[in-house]
């Protein structure tokens, strides 16, 4: 999958999401995806390049950077708690998808509880699947 298909896809997952907004506050060149004011994923070319940057778990992150070649630091952003995606042949759909939703529970965890649009705990989680 290439960089534009990765950015398709993951903004047409996020707009499904409860509570998500997009927004242009950076100007056109920058999609920022929200959840209740707070940004869970940006989506850009600034660079000449498409790119999804997404909050992740520092732990998780680290993983996800040594097992995919298309995984890197997050772009302009905390390196220990954003990862960007970037096209390439070992990225998929699911895989995408899993990451938006990731991102998105993080930065639901961090809402006060009565703002939450979805319970963090449990949305998006497959039965069976661990953390």
């Amino acid at each position: 999958m290439d960089g534009a298909e990765v950015q398709r896809l993951a903004a047409e997952y996020a707009e499904g999401l409860p509570g998500s907004g997009l927004e242009r506050p950076f100007g056109p060149e920058w999609d920022v995806h929200k959840v209740r004011g707070k940004v869970f994923m940006l989506v850009t070319e600034v660079t000449g390049e498409p790119m999804v940057i997404l909050k992740s778990a520092p732990d998780e992150s680290a993983v996800l950077r040594e097992q995919y070649a298309e995984i890197t630091p997050g772009y302009h952003m905390n390196k220990k708690h954003w990862i960007t995606l970037h096209g390439g042949g070992a990225l998929d759909r699911g895989l995408v998808e899993e990451l938006v939703t990731d991102s998105y529970r993080l930065v639901v965890e961090g809402l006060p509880k009565a703002q939450r649009p979805v319970d963090p705990a449990t949305y998006g989680r497959r039965a069976g699947a661990g953390g």
